[in-house]
C-alpha cells in the first residue's frame, strides 16, 4: 500500500477514535465508558503500527 494513502487512512482512524474518547466522556453511562475504551484501543492500535514502521 502506498505511504500517502496509509497516512491518510491513519489520520481518519485517528480523527474518529479522538472523537469516540470525546463523545464518550460525555455520556455517563456504560455506552460512554464502551466508547471510551473503544476510542483508546483504535489510539494504541495507530500508535503501535506507527512504532513498529520506525522499529
Amino acid at each position: 500500500m502506498n505511504n500517502t494513502i496509509r497516512n491518510i487512512i491513519m489520520a481518519v482512524v485517528f480523527v474518529i477514535c479522538l472523537a469516540l474518547v470525546i463523545i464518550g466522556q460525555k455520556n455517563i453511562s456504560v455506552t460512554g465508558l464502551v466508547m471510551e475504551l473503544i476510542g483508546l484501543v483504535g489510539l494504541l492500535t495507530i500508535l503501535f503500527c506507527y512504532n513498529r514502521r520506525y522499529k
